[in-house]
């Protein structure tokens, strides 16, 4: 995961502090058993951090946290799930008609750090992850 790590490196962190919000996400994909990470750079687009649980069959993720470059000063995240994979309680994910390869999904967009939206994320991460093993 040297490019994630060069990547996160690179990335000079702005007022909205959506570097800071990435890396909690990432340290917490990194606790989850039995999972594994794959990384893809698209510079001026997004940098997508994407989630696999080891015995997912169907898919090749569970869930995708993008890093949105179209202002690398300005960047957001958009951290986005299969519409069957987790509940959004509070509703504040956006339901995606076809918005996660091709399949429906919930997108949660961050444009600046909020701890509570933050540990909401990472609840839909582990649910995710859970749902992944079947």
């Amino acid at each position: 995961m040297k490019e994630l790590e060069d990547f996160i490196n690179s990335w000079k962190e702005t007022q909205s502090k959506t570097k800071q919000a990435f890396i909690q996400i990432y340290e917490h994909l990194k606790t989850l058993e039995d999972t594994s990470l794959a990384f893809n750079a698209r510079p001026k687009v997004s940098f997508s951090l994407r989630p696999r649980h080891n015995s997912q069959k169907n898919r090749s993720l569970f869930a995708m946290v993008d890093v949105i470059d179209d202002d690398p000063d300005d960047r957001w995240l958009s951290v986005c799930f299969y519409k069957d994979m987790i509940t959004d309680p509070d509703e504040k994910g956006d339901l995606i008609p076809e918005g996660l390869l091709g399949e429906d999904g919930y997108c949660f967009d961050m444009d600046e750090y909020d701890m509570d939206e933050i540990n909401y994320i990472k609840n839909r991460l582990s649910q995710a992850c859970e749902n992944a093993k079947m």
